[in-house]
């Protein structure tokens, strides 16, 4: 089911995620490193793929459309184990 988020709230996540966390979430998907980076922004197509991510001008970075929300799933466990 597709999700939007603003662009910041989007690397606002990925800043917060504990060093390590975009290897386990790749591997888990077995995918590579560059292609969840892609899903939080990244544009490094050569060595990852697209994951679905549609970025529309906005306030806050703008909207971001993600057709996918598994990283962003792992991504917010990941960061509610390391709060509790």
């Amino acid at each position: 089911m597709a999700k939007t988020i603003t662009f910041n709230e989007l690397r606002r996540i990925k800043e917060s995620l504990p060093e390590g966390s975009i290897h386990k979430i790749a591997d888990k998907l077995n995918v590579t490193d560059q292609t969840v980076r892609n899903y939080f922004g990244g544009t490094n197509y050569e060595f990852g793929k697209n994951c679905g991510l549609h970025i529309e001008p906005g306030p806050n970075g703008g909207y971001v459309v993600l057709d996918d929300t598994q990283i962003l799933d792992m991504a917010l466990e990941i960061l509610e184990k390391k709060e509790a």
